[in-house]
């Protein structure tokens, strides 16, 4: 798409990810499972967050800021992933926190530390005082002559979005070399905006797949939010494309909490590891596989359906969360 080509956008990651069948998950349950591996993205230890960073940075670097800072949980996988791609391309990190969670120097954080990230954590779960946090950060780094950028929770902006519009020419691309059609796109949803840009992707192709975002958060709002990241992306693009909130897909599985394991996670993410030797995280992914199978048992997917799952990333929050195996 040539509009897609003209935003600017710095290269990150190693792409393309790979897509290819999981066969031994597909003997045991009865479905036509496929993967596609963001994952192996290449920068940090991988994740989505990656193809949203390289827009973002693109339009940081072209406004010539010097400081990043982005916010998140504590175990921020996108957090630990924006201060990676800042070394690379020197520029200074700084995360701002909420102080949930893990906070010792494991996983994630522990990740941050290595890349010298500047880590400020906010008692709080109050979005508001964190955003006020952040505010007192920009100005105090302006005051000292630093223009800095700030990017949202997971970089689910529509400028970020485009990451995953891109992400889909691309594994529509690597589904018809393999002569295989896609049916059916899962995966987690938090800050929405992987599943807009999927969503968003899949329009502009015109192509009948549904996409079902497993929600791993609390927020019961994520329809709408997903909808206006869509529609922010298709502006973005100069298109007159249109999604409303009741058309979103999302089904909740996110058990007693974000980032708090569920009986269900952890059986998936031992299902996937044993099966198709893939490790899966109890935040996102493993959540969101297990909600795969629960709406699979519920006969959600329609006989002979491929259906594609995203892995998202986030394998550091195994290395930080205490859970029961």
């Amino acid at each position: 798409m040539k509009i897609l080509e003209s935003i600017p956008k710095i290269s990150l990651g190693c792409y393309p990810t790979p897509f290819y069948k999981m066969k031994n998950l597909s003997k045991k349950t009865g479905l036509n499972l496929f993967i596609k591996r963001e994952d192996l993205s290449g920068l940090g230890l991988g994740g989505n967050k990656i193809r949203k960073l390289e827009y973002l940075l693109a339009d940081a670097k072209q406004k010539k800021c010097d400081v990043i800072i982005t916010t998140g949980a504590a175990q921020s996988n996108h957090a630990m992933l924006t201060a990676a791609a800042c070394r690379v391309l020197n520029l200074e990190p700084i995360l701002v926190l909420k102080e949930r969670g893990v906070t010792s120097l494991k996983g994630n954080l522990l990740l941050s530390k290595i890349l010298d990230s500047e880590v400020h954590f906010v008692d709080t779960d109050d979005n508001e005082i964190v955003n006020a946090k952040i505010d007192l950060i920009m100005k105090q780094l302006e005051f000292r002559g630093k223009k800095p950028y700030f990017i949202p929770t997971g970089g689910s902006v529509p400028l970020g979005v485009l990451g995953y519009v891109s992400a889909v020419f691309e594994m529509f691309n690597q589904a018809e070399h393999d002569d295989v059609r896609i049916d059916h796109i899962v995966c987690a949803t938090g800050s929405g905006g992987i599943q807009a840009g999927l969503i968003a992707g899949v329009e502009l192709l015109d192509k009948s797949v549904k996409v079902t975002g497993i929600n791993i958060s609390s927020n019961k709002e994520l329809p709408k939010i997903v909808a206006n990241l869509s529609n922010g992306a298709f502006g973005l693009l100069s298109s007159d494309k249109n999604i409303t909130k009741e058309e979103i897909i999302v089904r909740n599985y996110v058990g007693e909490g974000y980032a708090i394991p569920s009986k269900e996670g952890t059986e998936a993410i031992k299902l996937v590891a044993r099966s198709e030797g893939i490790m899966l995280d109890h935040v996102y992914t493993g959540k969101a596989f297990a909600g795969l199978l629960s709406l699979s048992e519920q006969g959600y997917f329609e006989k002979d359906e491929n259906i594609l799952f995203i892995h998202t990333g986030g394998v550091p929050a195994l290395f930080a969360i205490d859970a029961k195996f």
